[in-house]
């Protein structure tokens, strides 16, 4: 008999409001409150408040941890700054990606730094299982380079607060000046809510839309009360809470790859385009040497975004074609609500990539023309920083 899925501490809110509840990786997530494209709007418009206490998040500490980081990831992060944010990777033995993860450093309150992980719920209990084969109890132990870890996922909750409006929102919840908290930093703030009295969270400003925002992750016995209130202070801001419908739509046109989608074990970084993520020399990590000799020879398919000319969208597995010739195939496709157009990712021979190249997408038996663009389909205005 199948287990029921596991709920987030604001999965009664969820319900209460108005949550159109699904199964999603294990959890009992809401898809959508109103319609997606109010939600996606609200999000590029004011802000978007996304429940996302299903995502993994992993503690690590002790002298060890930096070295042994360092040969789990495809990027460094032994250089890591206080407060500092990498995007990574988790790649197997032959390359393939297992997971892509965020990493944080932080101190506790004796000053001792600590590093937080978090992973994609889907893939959480793999990258759990991939640690303890890496880890062993006398890895773990040797004298000087202790490390201690813990999945601390079920104990925090994690909202993400994302869009324009998203700093002015958070900002008297959290005893920090966000003006000065740049992209990909993080710190340990206390919320200035009664309930919290005065609880720590981490703030980060990070996210998956495309948009300025912040993830906060806090205890799972405020979540709800402080949920809440942040839906009080952001009403005449504009604030909604959005589903994870609209996360999808919104990731797509910021041209992030989604697990399961455009990322696998049978995917590599380089065919992703996460060369970025990957730092090969001077390194040894798990699927270091398969990149190396991947990295050698020219890539058969690579990753690229799609516009196209109907409005018909294609999914997930449509063919691609340059002419007669099957040359790919869709990952993620939607409508557009920004760019009021249907856009896609893919993979494709590598020999028809080029941006401004036309093909054609195979859609339910129907034949619509498409042309290759650049990633990402969507920038705001003012972005700056790189993942």
């Amino acid at each position: 008999m199948a287990s029921e899925p596991a709920r987030t501490p604001l999965y009664e809110w969820h319900v209460a409001n108005g949550g159109k509840m699904v199964d999603f990786a294990g959890w009992s997530m809401p898809t959508h409150y109103t319609s997606i494209v109010q939600e996606h709007n609200a999000t590029r418009g004011a802000v978007g408040m996304t429940d996302i206490s299903h995502m993994g998040r992993l503690r690590f500490e002790g002298p060890g941890v930096a070295v042994f980081l360092a040969e789990l990831l495809t990027r460094r992060v032994a250089d890591l700054g206080l407060g500092q944010i990498r995007y990574s990777l988790v790649t197997n033995d032959e390359g393939g990606i297992l997971d892509d993860v965020l990493v944080g450093r932080y101190h506790n309150a004796y000053g001792q730094p600590y590093y937080v992980m978090v992973v994609n719920a889907s893939n959480r209990a793999k990258i759990v299982a991939w640690i303890e084969r890496h880890l062993t109890p006398e890895r773990a132990s040797r004298r000087g380079h202790e490390i201690v870890w813990n999945d601390i996922s079920s104990i925090f909750a994690m909202f993400a607060i994302q869009g324009p409006r998203s700093a002015e929102l958070i900002q008297p919840l959290v005893d920090v000046d966000l003006g000065l908290m740049k992209y990909y930093r993080g710190e340990q703030v206390r919320i200035l809510h009664p309930v919290a009295k005065r609880q720590g969270g981490l703030l980060s400003r990070t996210g998956y839309t495309g948009e300025d925002g912040f993830e906060l992750v806090l205890g799972a016995d405020i979540a709800p009360a402080v949920w809440e209130k942040l839906l009080e202070l952001g009403k005449p801001l504009g604030a909604v809470p959005t589903g994870i419908a609209c996360r999808d739509t919104l990731r797509l046109e910021a041209g992030m790859p989604l697990y399961g989608h455009e990322l696998s074990e049978q995917i590599n970084p380089l065919q992703a385009g996460l060369s970025f993520a990957c730092h090969l020399k001077g390194y040894n990590f798990p699927g270091r040497d398969a990149l190396v000799e991947i990295e050698k020879n020219p890539l058969p398919t690579v990753r690229i975004g799609l516009e196209l000319s109907s409005r018909r969208v294609a999914r997930e597995g449509a063919a691609i074609y340059a002419g007669d010739r099957r040359v790919g195939e869709v990952t993620s496709g939607t409508f557009s609500p920004t760019l009021e157009r249907p856009i896609a990712m893919g993979y494709i021979e590598s020999e028809f990539s080029t941006p401004g190249t036309d093909l054609v997408v195979d859609i339910r038996g129907h034949r619509e023309s498409a042309r290759i663009v650049p990633l990402p389909f969507y920038r705001r205005p003012t972005q700056g920083g790189t993942k």
